[in-house]
């Protein structure tokens, strides 16, 4: 049993919320490639298959944490602009993301650190009813990606 809630779809924009249930990792990855097929089509310009690896790797650590740290559901939104992906994932915990020093003998703990590395940008804020986290993703062949 597929455990999504609600799917908006607009031409850059996607949106999906999960009931935290079993199943919604994968789900939430299904979600971001089917979004990045669809910004291929929209933009009749493939996303490097590199990119595509790292946008899914991003939402899988971000809805992991979201499952994992938070009760209930969470919404996965996806969007383009400028070049770039934003990830971002709404949950009902106030908890921000804990960000540890690198430290490759640490058993865990490394999901923000690789969030962190493929990014161009990682915010994370309370909103009322939890937080959310945004990680933007350069995703155009021309765009240079930062590397920190």
């Amino acid at each position: 049993m597929l455990d999504v809630l609600t799917t908006v779809m607009e031409p850059l924009r996607r949106s999906v919320r999960y009931s935290g249930e079993g199943g919604s990792i994968a789900a939430a990855r299904d979600s971001a490639a089917l979004f990045l097929d669809q910004l291929t089509a929209d933009r009749a310009a493939p996303v490097p298959r590199e990119r595509v690896q790292e946008v899914l790797l991003v939402v899988s650590e971000l809805v992991t944490n979201a499952g994992r740290y938070a009760p209930g559901p969470y919404e996965l939104e996806l969007s383009y602009s400028g070049g770039a992906v934003e990830v971002t994932v709404r949950d009902s915990s106030p908890e921000l993301p804990r960000r540890f020093e690198p430290d490759p003998a640490r058993i865990g703990g490394h999901g923000m650190e690789i969030v962190d590395r493929l990014c161009r940008e990682v915010t994370a804020e309370r909103v009322e009813g939890g937080k959310r986290v945004t990680a933007r993703l350069d995703v155009d062949v021309d765009g240079a990606r930062d590397t920190k």
